[in-house]
């Protein structure tokens, strides 16, 4: 099983879709952290290396980027291997 972290926050459609897809793959454990607590914000830009906006995935300690990455991934068929 992967280890799957989404900083997120609540009124996020782009969060939505890519939990979605996440949860079509089979995934259903996922870590989700909210950026609008503590630092998190803060948190997540350091990890995504300055990226700003949400959601930012994370698979095996991997930073995937947003739901426009991950849903590339998956158009290319490479998802499933990450996972």
């Amino acid at each position: 099983m992967s280890n799957i972290i989404i900083y997120s926050k609540q009124v996020c459609p782009y969060c939505v879709q890519a939990k979605n897809l996440l949860k079509r793959k089979g995934v259903t454990k996922f870590l989700e952290i909210d950026i609008t607590q503590g630092n998190n914000k803060e948190e997540m830009i350091k990890k995504s290396g300055g990226r700003m906006t949400v959601p930012q995935i994370f698979i095996n300690d991997q930073h995937i980027g947003g739901f426009d990455d991950l849903y590339a991934l998956d158009k290319a068929g490479k998802l499933d291997e990450i996972l």
